[in-house]
């Protein structure tokens, strides 16, 4: 156990792993299962919370070592965990992809994993759902990113629409990158021109990080614009938890709250919204950790269920993609948290918003989707308070809503 690595108050130390931080040579068997790296992992963050920074750096040292590059997810986990808890004690730098890297890394997890897919596909059946007849559409998509979510909805669209009177279709999207918007807005446009819709893309810049105390962000709808023809939607994926910081006050809490206010104002005929199905916020370092280990033990094992331990695909997305986030939840404090989740029912339901249960064929979409593209057995499917819940085994790790 990693805990007999703390010092005494006398400075003497117990070497039980005999450890040297230089060539570290770990115990035979020392991550046997997935219940002994938890342990392992639990107790080196252990010793960082605690403050014993010398027993912390050993640890990581063995645990690091021990755990092979290309090994199992339990190895691959454990060597993102330790370097999160490396950035946290300083022992690292945190890590600084390029804008490249990180754009090649998300599209590679939308095509490895169900989630982002999922969530795009389940959310884009609600709003086409609640569109449908509309002349002139218009969404509101909050963190806009690289777009993946609209072409499946233009061609939809278009495939239900009279080749010689397209709907005009507007898409207001956020984000912190100007360039990426625009990047984002051409494409999108060329797209749709193609199938012959009418359309517009309208970049809307965000502050590097609206969740920041030092970063005022009162979202108004004053920022947009609005025809009194246009048939409203609000897009939020994995975009909410942005707004909620838990600090010594509420005022996460109540901007939250004062966002949702705000969009319920605007009247939108639907609102989707996809986030993660764990927490994140908590202000105990061990509690976020313990949390954080859980949620990404289920998603590593996903990825390795899908893709080979040498696939270089996997490793950048494991190191880039999720490592970031990882890293983000663990090794950074207050507004370094980027990653933070809730659950969102009571909070939609407190600012005045129904839920809209999922159509029948929304439902055979999904399940479809998962049978089609992810055959593994590991993938669960459920509709719990008309909300899709979708997991590995018995874990929940995505949750996709909509509500008006």
């Amino acid at each position: 156990m990693l805990s007999s690595l703390k010092t005494d108050g006398g400075g003497a130390q117990d070497t039980h792993l005999h450890p040297d931080p230089h060539h570290p040579n770990p115990e035979p068997g020392l991550i046997s299962s997935t219940v002994n790296a938890r342990q392992l992992l639990i107790s080196c963050a252990e010793l960082v919370h605690c403050g014993d920074l010398p027993a912390a750096e050993r640890a990581i040292s063995i645990l690091t070592a021990a755990a092979a590059p290309y090994g199992d997810s339990i190895d691959r986990l454990i060597r993102q965990f330790c370097r999160a808890l490396s950035v946290r004690i300083g022992r690292v730098s945190p890590s600084a992809a390029s804008l490249g890297s990180l754009q090649s890394s998300y599209l590679l997890f939308n095509q490895m994993t169900p989630f982002l897919r999922f969530s795009h596909l389940t959310a884009n059946q609600a709003i086409l759902e609640a569109v449908d007849g509309h002349r002139h559409i218009h969404i509101l998509d909050f963190d806009t990113y690289y777009g993946l979510q609209w072409p499946p909805l233009l061609q939809a669209i278009a495939d239900r629409s009279d080749p010689g009177d397209p709907p005009f279709i507007r898409i207001s999207g956020t984000g912190s990158s100007l360039e990426t918007l625009q990047r984002t807005g051409d494409r999108l446009r060329n797209f749709a021109h193609s199938l012959g819709l009418e359309f517009q893309f309208h970049p809307l810049l965000l502050p590097p990080s609206v969740h920041s105390t030092n970063t005022s962000y009162n979202f108004t709808p004053s920022c947009l614009q609005f025809h009194p023809s246009e048939t409203l939607v609000v897009n939020c994926v994995l975009f909410l938890h942005k707004l909620q910081r838990e600090d010594g006050n509420d005022d996460g809490s109540r901007k939250l709250q004062a966002f949702l206010r705000t969009i319920r104002v605007m009247n939108p005929s639907v609102v989707t919204v996809a986030e993660r199905e764990t927490v994140h916020s908590s202000r105990s370092f061990m509690q976020r950790f313990v949390e954080a280990l859980d949620y990404y033990t289920a998603v590593f094992e996903a990825l390795e269920a899908t893709l080979p331990p040498t696939s270089e695909e996997r490793m950048a997305v494991e190191q880039v993609w999720l490592g970031r986030e990882i890293e983000s939840i663990v090794g950074g404090e207050g507004d370094g948290r980027r990653e933070r989740h809730e659950r969102w029912d009571s909070l939609m339901r407190d600012a005045g918003f129904s839920s809209l249960a999922p159509s029948t064929f929304a439902v055979s979409q999904a399940r479809l989707l998962l049978r089609l593209h992810y055959p593994s057995e590991g993938y669960q499917l459920q509709l719990v308070r008309d909300s899709f819940l979708l997991g590995w085994h018995s874990r929940h790790l995505f949750s996709v809503s909509s509500w008006h």
